[in-house]
């Protein structure tokens, strides 16, 4: 899906914000407050300077006064200041926290297409990188757009009182730091939007490095990896330093413009109090030295807004990436009326179920299986034939194209997400475990459950005695998937998790592959126990541990070519008999 365009980007920012209006009206008062005392303080200031006369003529009284009513503004405004800049950073992190919550909640129900489509490392930089720089560029604009704006109007009305003529000066030039900061923020906003996306294919390859970091040095891949990350970072850095370079010269650009202006109301009022015949208007030397203030105070916003210009530029580029994910359609909900499964048997059937992941590339073509409640279905065939498939579509990972699956009747697209899957219990060959203790991994699915149930399930997974002798038991805290454990131990983990659990229907897919096998043949022996009475898909590439199945189902190119009982399967002499043979071979 395309990015959102930069006006659709700042229509859905403010959209953010409406939740916090009261907040945002708030820290315009402030900065009304903010300018109105940096706007008094120069007339106060000229004031002064015209209480002082001349040598023997100067009013220390009111002077006096001057300074105690200017020390009041100026505490007042720093004050307001304060609190508006608490006020605007409360603003920032809540919209961004709403943002990243949005964002991580829609990943959650994105489709796995979307998913194993896309690199790992730019969909964490989208939710991580990217809502830190959008931070940023939304942080400077409440900081400084707001009283920016504000100080612009009030001192080009201020100027106009005191000298119109110099202010119309002012007026006319100054513009001219406009055109160049928008000149310059169009071209660079498409530049920031490449670096954002370098910057996630950086993340990216970083990531998939780490993850496979012994990988690497097994096969002495670093130098090659090196020069890959070398090619990205010069890469980024190419953009980076391109974008930042164009970004830049806005500042100094604007500050050329601000010092002719700074000069040309020196100079006009200079001439003003020289000749005062030839400009028929009231001034003194305090009311320039006012002006000079504000032609500073009014040109400063100037450079400050072209500065959060830029800043918004990167920011926008980031929340057009965060909002290109959060745009990307979500899997398809819940049918209306679906139901809640309960009471499950265990019946599955395929019916004429055609899927493929790609169009192009057709994978399963009008599979029909049928499993009744507390059979054990084996699924064994060569690489790529459709067996991990098949356990995608039974969770309703995916929806096939053609064709329906129906648990005890129950068409499974009619029936609710969570229920369906609540009455399954997986073990997958690719383990995960979350960091945190060793219990609260085993209870992920059952997380009321006592010690004596947690303890129970350990025992009848043969993880018992490992979990004994960590650092702390039960409480051991484990890291990122697993930590310092054994690929064995983190798959013997997720086995206790579904002994604990105890659900009508199994999905073990290479359950036992990391487990060493005499561990293998008690965990089977626990396995034929929780499989009894339980629907059961295993899917397995030692078949020695499916010889006791009820059906297996022989794929091929994701089509059933032979199925039936591992005696029946090898009295036939087929393509399962071959492949049985071939792992026995001497």
């Amino acid at each position: 899906m395309a990015a959102p365009s930069k006006r659709g980007v700042y229509r859905r920012i403010l959209k953010q914000l409406k939740p916090y209006s009261a907040l945002v009206a708030l820290t315009i008062f402030l900065a009304l407050v903010t300018v109105a005392g940096n706007l008094w303080a120069p007339i106060i200031f000229g004031d002064t300077i015209d209480l002082i006369v001349s040598r023997r003529e100067v009013n220390f009284e009111g002077i006096a006064y001057k300074f105690i009513l200017l020390a009041c503004v100026i505490a007042a405004t720093c004050v307001a200041q304060w609190l508006m800049n608490i006020i605007n950073n409360r603003i920032t992190y809540e919209v961004v926290r709403d943002i990243r919550s949005k964002a991580f909640a829609h990943l959650q129900v994105l489709p796995l297409n979307y998913i194993d489509s896309h690199s790992y490392g730019d969909i964490v930089s989208r939710n991580i990188a990217d809502v830190d720089q959008f931070a940023d560029g939304l942080l400077m604009g409440f900081t400084q757009l707001f009283t920016g704006v504000l100080t612009i109007i009030g001192t080009l009305v201020l100027m106009l009182t005191l000298n119109w003529i110099i202010a119309i000066i002012v007026f006319f030039i100054t513009p001219l730091s406009l055109f160049v900061a928008k000149f310059i923020a169009t071209k660079t906003y498409s530049m920031f939007i490449a670096t954002s996306k370098i910057r996630g294919e950086q993340t990216a390859f970083v990531e998939e490095m780490i993850d496979n970091l012994k990988v690497v040095q097994a096969f002495n891949h670093e130098e090659e990896n090196g020069r890959q990350f070398d090619k990205i970072n010069d890469e980024l850095t190419k953009t980076s330093l391109k974008s930042i370079f164009y970004s830049s010269l806005t500042n100094p650009c604007t500050r050329f413009v601000n010092s002719i202006v700074y000069a040309a109301v020196a100079l006009s009022g200079a001439l003003t109090l020289i000749f005062p015949s030839v400009l028929p208007i009231a001034f003194s030397a305090g009311k320039l030295t006012t002006l000079l203030s504000y032609s500073n105070q009014y040109t400063k916003p100037f450079n400050e807004i072209s500065g959060v210009v830029t800043e918004l530029q990167n920011a926008v580029a980031c929340a057009a990436r965060i909002y290109e994910l959060i745009d990307e359609p979500a899997q398809i909900p819940d049918a209306p009326n679906a139901k809640e499964l309960c009471d499950v048997k265990g019946d599955v059937s395929f019916e004429g179920v055609d899927f493929s992941y790609t169009p192009q590339k057709p994978l399963i073509r009008n599979l029909n299986i049928s499993a009744k409640a507390g059979q054990r279905v084996a699924i064994v065939g060569p690489t790529g034939c459709g067996k991990t498939t098949l356990i995608n579509l039974l969770m309703r990972f995916y929806d096939p194209q053609e064709g329906k699956i129906t648990v005890d009747g129950n068409d499974t697209q009619n029936v609710t997400r969570r229920s369906l899957r609540l009455n399954y219990g997986m073990v997958l060959q690719d383990t995960w475990l979350m960091q945190g203790t060793v219990r609260d991994n085993i209870t992920i699915g059952a997380p009321q459950a006592t010690d004596e149930e947690v303890i129970a399930a350990a025992k009848a997974a043969h993880s018992q005695n490992f979990i004994m002798q960590l650092e702390s038991g039960y409480d051991t805290v484990i890291g990122e998937d697993g930590g310092n454990l054994s690929q064995g131990q983190k798959q013997l983990l997720c086995i206790t998790r579904i002994m604990l659990c105890l659900p009508p229907m199994l999905i073990l897919d290479e359950a036992t592959s990391s487990i060493d096998t005499r561990t293998e043949m008690r965990i089977q022996n626990a396995f034929a126990k929780l499989m009894q009475g339980r629907t059961s898909f295993i899917v397995a590439h030692r078949l020695s541990t499916i010889k006791e199945a009820d059906i297996i189902l022989v794929m091929k190119d994701g089509n059933i070519i032979e199925q039936g009982t591992h005696e029946e399967l090898i009295a036939k002499g087929g393509f399962y008999y071959n492949l049985y043979n071939s792992q026995f071979a001497k």
